[in-house]
């Protein structure tokens, strides 16, 4: 834990401190954060409360008094409920500004972690109560140079297998043999090993026609298709480096087997291309111009070109997501539908930009491109950008 980085953080957003708290291990974000390490079970609430200036202050239970040991500060042991709740009231003194992981009207869910009971309690000494998730951005989704380099090297890694994984269907489709989706997955999934990469068992999505209708299809032996002329589909393919700082990379490509693709699937490829380039360039024209970015804005930007083309109700997830060590990380989303991400794109995150136009029961397009602001304010695209349909004949 990084204390004079959170202290500055929260002098920087007017924040008077910062109250973490946890309970049989709900606030995973909380461990990492402060680097407790594995938290092991959490049997006995606990808290840390860091103020903008001054000494940290840990309250802890006497069966699991050791719990904070390796933090800086003070400590007080409470035994029965009503002295933790004086001494919350004693820790955190005077009415101030507080952040908690907590997020008005739920907007950003992955940070409402504290429960609507402890509001109230500390709502009740007279504090007001701010959501921590612009905090946890900086420290958890932040990623520093060697990161950025690992980021680099697993994207390049997947334009490669990518391309190993159309070569494949080409030559079935060219042998004439049997290929089915499951197949194409399972070749991905070897790659990565052979790479010294790893998807963490969330294996690729490679659907043929309907089945990526499905955002989050899974193919398996027994749902498999056979690669075979006429057919649309889209290879979703994520990795990072097997080491404990890799950071993921994350793509999406496109594909029809025969001459001339369905007029539709064309069309609706090019209104999802169309869309990713938008709010690409809407970010680089904000960053251009030194103005904020918020991760729901991006979305409309993107979200706006598939609705002008009438494709609106068949766009049915957000632009993007974070990506860190996790293929989907703790920073901004790109997103005002599932959520609205109030969220800014600061230096140092990465996240993808993927938007898609779902049939159900008939085709589907998604284009995934990922998008690193670096820590000079560039905005750059990590992976390589699909501009045309991957043809197999």
């Amino acid at each position: 834990m990084d204390l004079k980085k959170i202290q500055m953080a929260l002098k920087e957003k007017g924040i008077d401190g910062w109250l973490f708290y946890d309970f049989h291990n709900r606030d995973l974000l909380a461990y990492r954060i402060l680097g407790l390490g594995d938290p092991g079970f959490t049997s006995r609430r606990w808290f840390y409360f860091i103020p903008s200036e001054g000494e940290p202050v840990k309250l802890v239970h006497p069966v699991e008094e050791t719990k904070l040991d390796l933090l800086p500060g003070t400590k007080k042991v409470y035994l029965a409920w009503k002295e933790l709740h004086s001494s919350l009231k004693e820790i955190l003194g005077n009415p101030k500004k507080i952040a908690m992981q907590y997020s008005p009207m739920q907007n950003i869910p992955y940070i409402s972690i504290v429960d609507g009971g402890l509001i109230e309690l500390i709502k009740s000494f007279g504090h007001k109560i701010v959501s921590s998730a612009d905090l946890v951005q900086i420290f958890e989704a932040v990623i520093d140079e060697k990161g950025y380099k690992l980021h680099l090297e697993a994207a390049k890694h997947l334009d490669e297998i990518k391309n190993l994984a159309f070569e494949k269907i080409k030559e079935a489709i060219g042998k004439n043999k049997k290929l089915t989706e499951y197949e194409v997955q399972q070749f991905i999934v070897q790659e990565f090993e052979k790479r010294g990469l790893t998807c963490d068992n969330n294996y690729p999505i490679v659907g043929i026609n309907e089945h990526p209708a499905d955002p989050h299809f899974e193919p398996s032996p027994q749902n498999s298709y056979y690669f075979k002329r006429g057919d649309t589909f889209l290879i979703d393919l994520w990795a990072r480096k097997n080491t404990p700082d890799g950071i993921y990379a994350d793509i999406t490509w496109c594909g029809y087997i025969g001459d001339e693709p369905p007029k539709k699937y064309l069309e609706i490829f090019n209104v999802v291309k169309e869309a990713r380039i938008a709010a690409v360039n809407f970010i680089r024209e904000k960053f251009s111009r030194g103005e904020t970015c918020y991760g729901w804005e991006v979305d409309e930007a993107c979200r706006n070109v598939v609705k002008r083309a009438g494709y609106g109700n068949h766009f049915v997830h957000r632009t993007g997501h974070s990506i860190g060590h996790e293929v989907h990380g703790n920073g901004v989303n790109i997103d005002n539908l599932e959520t609205k991400d109030e969220r800014q794109l600061i230096p140092g995150i990465c996240f993808s930009i993927e938007p898609g136009i779902y049939f159900k029961g008939e085709m589907a397009v998604r284009s995934e491109i990922d998008v690193f602001i670096t820590h000079d304010g560039k905005v750059e695209v990590t992976t390589e950008e699909q501009m045309e349909l991957v043809r197999i004949s």
